[in-house]
């Protein structure tokens, strides 16, 4: 980039030239060889045509030697008409330039712009200039983002738009901007300051100038603008101060006030700030008030702004714009005022508040508990989820050992794990298992990371500790599950087996007792082996009550009632030294449960009760309905929300240790003397309960008695609606079990079979009898299958098992009535029925009378829903 001349006192009148249409471009003048060769190309023809045409008439011999004179003539004429031409033109081809050479001779970058901005003429100063920026030639380009590629800041291309759209609304306008040149070794007018940032990579200079746009007025080139660019780096600053380019090119802020307040003086970078020309900053008529934003009460002298470490200076064009007091320097001739510029580092601090605020936000509501701890292991710092999770407050915690807030059996792991990372003998990531302290201190991993600060032995450790509470409960409720699952299954089979020995015993006690009648010396004998297999019975049941595996006959029943008809009972169960009350709730709602379960659900529970009482105490039974909207979790029980009946079953007696609570629901567990019981008692509890849909929780402490809770689901009313009919059908009983009709009897416990072929003949029955599900269906598809009335199936047999049999049958028998015995429950063999087949059920042990009463009121009533009826024989 050339040297910018300074700007001189009475700058030249710009010239107007009469710019053809089609102008020349960067660095090119207005007519000069251009015009002379069109001169020249347009005398030619005229000469040629002359010479042709005189040439023509002498050939045609139409004309005599006077007509050839006189074309002779014309020619010569045209010949001194192009003489007379080209030497107008050699002489304004001179005239044109001397005007080139004056505009040349301008020390100031001159160019011409059409009414698009792109350029038309140029001087050679605009035209180096023009090519400095970025080494092209700037043909085609406007003339505003020549100017800018120069500007110092997006400030000074601003102002040169602003001039421009001045000069095309006819008004014109100049601009203080200052450029920056990165030529490398450019002249000296002008300071060098900082690192080259073009590609020269040498130093830059900072040139202010003043940029100045007029309209031009030429025929038929309407939009015309002159541009001149005058460097302002030699002219003495106003007052003659020899500095007023270092002043102005200053990276502060700086402004000369009177005692007053006036402005006198502002640099361009003040200037800049503000957004306003330093003419009229520097007319008189501003104050020092009139450049803060939010200037103080009262009057604002020079001497009053020392005081103040930062202001708002007022900008024109954007928000207001904060600035430090730098420095205050008072003198006979002005105050020097000297700011800076805040407004990156107030964009750096507001970053780095964001980012603190950022990390803040992550740090206290992160899910999982952080602390710092230092060298020595003790808490420097933590956040609220850790302090949630200790239950404590920070300042009772703080600079405590971080061992402290852990419970005493764990402390010993965690420290040596802790040592084995702040040492670097151990990796960071595998986390140690610990309890918070507290009796109901949570379960947590903790994860720890060594790190190092700037000081010497400045290091400490970054803990993680992430709840394992809910983690642990789910894991020691699928343990518990599991293994209730295991003992289920386990007495579930047993009972299964135990039904079909006790079957036979009590089925084969009813056929002697047909032979032997109450005053047979055989009779008493046959009723204490009933007697026992009954008791075996109801101890089975007690099993598949635990396992889940009993049948029920559900109805809807208030507690209220069965408490009332059960009171007696309950009574004379525990003693009299035992006081017995029932506090029943109000508006109590229904439930549906087996009434003989439920009985024996609290029967239960009240000889426990007597148990924990041997010297006496209060029975409470408590009854009441419970709503809720969230889950309710008891150890690892958890109960949905919902309407709830609850029968609360309270005693005053020794309690239940805390080790025992867990296990209190195992079958044969039991903290009382050998031969004082079963221990099936409240494992029959809680399988009847669970089995009903309902849950039981318990609260002991040793010495303080124990209270179970009891919840059921209730009915609503269109249940209750829905069940009332079913409830007013009552079991008839038969007086008269004989019927008629054909039995397929399968059983492949010969036993079982026996008894059951020989009770169904002696009703009058006709009995065909299979080993198996195989042999029986053989037997259908023989010629006696098409007589079989009824079939009575064990459900599970070895290979074919009865509901497979059954489905087998369907397919050629669907009027076939059907009724299904096993030691199992219902609920066992109802998901293997397929296509909603409908069949009755007899559960094991059973005796002749129940097994008689079942197959008659199949027989008798009408086909059952996915039954077609049966076809008359």
């Amino acid at each position: 980039m050339p040297a910018f001349p300074s700007r001189p006192s009475s700058p030249p009148p710009a010239p107007s030239p009469d710019i053809p249409e089609g102008g020349t471009g960067v660095g090119t003048a207005p007519g000069g060889a251009a015009q002379l060769g069109l001169a020249l190309v347009a005398g030619v023809p005229l000469t040629a045509s002359a010479l042709f045409l005189g040439a023509a008439v002498s050939w045609s011999g139409l004309a005599d030697y006077t007509a050839s004179l006189a074309a002779i003539a014309a020619a010569g004429a045209f010949l001194l008409m192009a003489l007379l031409g080209v030497l107008w033109l050699r002489q304004t081809t001179a005239q044109t330039a001397v005007l080139r050479a004056v505009v040349e001779a301008v020390p100031e970058a001159l160019a011409v712009a059409g009414a698009d901005g792109r350029v038309v003429a140029a001087n050679g100063a605009f035209a180096a200039l023009a090519k400095a920026a970025d080494g092209t030639a700037a043909e085609g380009d406007r003339v505003v983002d020549i100017l800018a590629r120069r500007c110092r800041s997006d400030a000074d291309a601003q102002r040169l738009e602003e001039v421009q759209a001045a000069a095309h609304r006819g008004e014109g306008g100049e601009a203080p901007v200052v450029f920056v040149d990165d030529a490398p070794g450019g002249a000296a007018d002008g300071p060098t300051v900082g690192p080259a940032g073009g590609p020269t990579g040498g130093m830059v200079r900072l040139v202010p100038c003043l940029v100045t746009a007029r309209p031009l007025v030429v025929a038929k080139r309407p939009g015309l603008v002159e541009w001149r660019v005058r460097s302002g780096g030699a002219q003495p600053a106003a007052g003659g101060h020899p500095w007023r380019e270092l002043w102005d090119l200053a990276p502060l802020g700086v402004l000369l006030v009177d005692g007053a307040g006036t402005l006198l003086r502002v640099n361009l970078t003040l200037a800049d700030w503000l957004g306003l020309g330093r003419d009229g900053l520097e007319d008189g008529s501003r104050h020092l008030r009139d450049l803060l934003a939010t200037p103080p009460q009262g009057e604002l002298f020079p001497e009053r702004l020392a005081g103040m470490a930062e202001v708002d200076l007022a900008a024109a064009r954007a928000a207001p714009l904060r600035a430090s007091v730098l420095h205050v320097a008072v003198s006979p001739g002005g105050t020097l005022i000297f700011l800076g510029d805040l407004t990156r580092e107030t964009a750096r601090e507001e970053e780095l508040r964001r980012a603190e605020q950022r990390f803040q936000r992550f740090f206290q509501f992160a899910p999982t508990g952080f602390a710092f701890v230092d060298g020595e292991f003790r808490l420097a710092e933590c956040n609220p989820t850790f302090l949630t999770m200790a239950d404590l407050r920070l300042g009772d915690v703080q600079g405590e050992p971080i061992a402290s807030l852990f419970q005493q059996e764990h402390r010993a792991n965690l420290m040596a794990r802790l040592a084995d990372v702040l040492e670097g003998r151990s990796q960071a990531g595998t986390p140690v298992e610990a309890r918070l302290r507290g009796a109901q201190g949570p379960v947590v991993h903790v994860y720890s990371r060594r790190f190092d600060g700037d000081g010497d032995g400045d290091r400490g450790l970054i803990l993680h500790l992430v709840d394992m509470t809910a983690q642990k409960n789910l894991e020691a409720q699928f343990v518990q599950s599991q293994k209730m699952q295991a003992i289920g299954q386990l007495a579930g089979g047993v009972a299964h087996d135990f039904n079909n020995l006790l079957t036979a015993m009590i089925g084969f006690c009813d056929l002697l007792l047909l032979r032997h009648k109450p005053g047979d010396q055989s009779f008493s004998d046959i009723m204490q082996i009933k007697q026992n297999a009954n008791r075996a019975a109801n101890l089975v049941r007690q099993l598949l009550a635990f396992s889940r595996q009993q049948t029920l006959q559900p109805r809807v029943l208030s507690i209220t009632d069965v408490l009332a008809e059960l009171s007696n009972l309950l009574r004379r169960l525990i003693g009299e030294n035992i006081e017995l009350r029932m506090l029943h709730g109000r508006d109590t709602g229904l439930v549906r449960v087996d009434q003989g379960q439920l009985e024996q659900v609290i029967i239960n529970l009240a000889v426990n009760a007597r148990d924990a009482m041997p010297k006496g105490g209060r029975l409470t039974i408590v009854t009441g309905n419970l709503h809720t909207t969230e889950p309710i979790r008891h150890e690892t029980e958890e109960m949905p929300p919902g309407d709830w009946v609850v029968v609360e079953v309270i005693d005053t007696g020794i309690g239940i240790p805390p080790e025992n609570l867990q296990r209190i629901f195992e079958p044969f567990f039991s903290t009382k003397e050998v031969g004082s019981g079963t221990g099936l008692g409240l494992s029959t509890v809680y399988g009847i309960v669970r089995q009903t849909g309902g849950f039981v929780f318990v609260e002991s402490k040793p010495g303080e008695g124990a209270k179970f809770s009891i919840h059921l689901p209730r009915l609503d009313e269109k249940a209750l609606a829905q069940a009332a009919p079913a409830e007013e059908s009552k079991d008839k009983g038969a007086a008269d079990l004989t019927g008629i009709g054909t039995v397929l009897l399968v059983e492949d416990e010969d036993a079982v079979r026996v008894f059951g072929a020989r009770a169904l003949r002696n009703k009058g029955y006709t009995v065909l009898e299979a080993r198996s599900g195989e042999e029986a269906l053989d037997l259908l598809q023989g010629a006696r299958g098409g007589e079989v009335d009824l079939i009575v199936s064990d459900v599970v047999m070895p290979q074919m098992d009865g509901p497979t049999l059954i489905e087998q049958v369907r397919r050629f028998r669907p009027d076939v009535k059907v009724i299904f015995i096993s030691g199992y429950a219902e609920d066992r063999f109802r998901h293997s029925l397929k296509d909603g087949a409908v069949v009755d059920f007899l559960p094991k042990p059973f005796s002749l009378k129940q097994l008689a009463a079942k197959v008659k009121d199949v027989m008798e009533g009408p086909p059952r829903p996915g039954q077609e009826p049966a076809n008359p024989r």
